[in-house]
C-alpha cells in the first residue's frame, strides 16, 4: 500500500483504495482515501 499525508488527520496514513493516475502534465500520481476519516489523498510521484 502507498503511505501519503492526510490534511485532516494530519498525520501520514496508508492509503485506501489507491489507484494510479497521470496528472495534466503526464506525470504519475497516486490518488486514494484516508481509512480513518474519509478524506481524499494524493501523492504526487510513480
Amino acid at each position: 500500500m502507498t503511505e501519503a499525508y492526510c490534511v485532516k488527520c494530519k498525520e501520514k496514513r496508508e492509503m485506501k483504495d489507491a489507484e494510479k493516475v497521470t496528472m495534466k502534465n503526464g506525470k504519475p500520481a497516486t490518488k486514494g482515501v484516508c481509512p480513518v476519516c474519509g478524506c481524499g489523498m494524493y501523492r504526487i510521484g510513480g
